[in-house]
C-alpha cells in the first residue's frame, strides 16, 4: 500500500487511468520490475544519468514491457 502511494506520486502527471495500468503490471510481474530497476542501478553505477539508463533498459525490455501493458 505505500509503495502504491510513493509511486502514485511520482505520476502525478499521468493520466489516472495510465497510472492504475501500470500499477497493475508491477503488482502482476514483481520479480521483472525488480530485475529492471537493479539493470537500471547498475547503468548508473556506470556514470549514466537516471533518465538515460532507464531509457536504455526499458528499450531492451520493451516487447515484454508492451506484453504486459496489453493484458
Amino acid at each position: 500500500m505505500l509503495m502504491k502511494r510513493l509511486l502514485k506520486s511520482k505520476m502525478k502527471d499521468v493520466p489516472e487511468e495510465q497510472q492504475d495500468m501500470i500499477l497493475s503490471a508491477i503488482e502482476k510481474n514483481p520479480d521483472f520490475f525488480q530485475k529492471v530497476g537493479l539493470e537500471i542501478q547498475t547503468k548508473m553505477k556506470e556514470g549514466k544519468d537516471q533518465m538515460t539508463a532507464t531509457m536504455e533498459v526499458m528499450q531492451s525490455h520493451q516487447e515484454e514491457l508492451q506484453g504486459f501493458m496489453k493484458k
